[in-house]
């Protein structure tokens, strides 16, 4: 405020961005001669963390303090575990280019391992292994949509090579 907009400079605007996790990407537009336009997209909220339904994850990868404590009528999905920013946009991302959409989740567990267990809305739980996500969601994907399996509740990809389902 009462500030020069040419002695502002762009990494003064980008510091104080940054410390807002809600903010997915924004824009800013110097126009002369007295004002700075700052368009700011929000991130979609996408999770929760489990130990705290304070916090929440937004598509950006970063953890978000409801403060003011509305409620969130959309279902969104717990993220068990010591949460990681980096393996969580992994996930996410492996998940949009599988046949999986991320609102079928009801539970995502990280493991130390950086290995994934997912729970689905229909109570059928998918163990994961560290490599090949991407192949072993999809083929998660059609086992749970196949009649050849019925009644399954665990389908376990784990180890390579191997289909366990209970």
């Amino acid at each position: 405020f009462y500030k020069n907009i040419l002695s502002i400079k762009k990494e003064e605007i980008q510091k104080v961005m940054s410390k807002h996790n809600i903010i997915e990407e924004y824009s800013i537009k110097k126009t002369y001669p007295s004002a700075i336009g700052i368009n700011i997209k929000p991130t979609k909220i996408i999770a929760r963390i489990s130990s705290n339904d304070q916090l929440l994850v937004g598509a950006n990868g970063k953890i978000i303090e409801n403060k003011e404590n509305k409620e969130n009528n959309e279902k969104l999905p717990y993220v068990f575990g010591e949460f990681n920013s980096r393996e969580f946009l992994v996930l996410k991302k492996n998940i949009e280019q599988s046949k999986f959409m991320f609102t079928e989740f009801k539970m995502l567990f990280l493991f130390s391992s950086n290995r994934w267990d997912i729970l689905t809305n229909s109570d059928i739980l998918i163990k994961l292994p560290q490599d090949n996500f991407l192949e072993s969601i999809n083929l998660a994907y059609s086992i749970i949509n196949s009649d050849d399996f019925q009644k399954k509740s665990i389908v376990d990809l784990r180890i390579n090579g191997h289909l366990i389902i209970k």
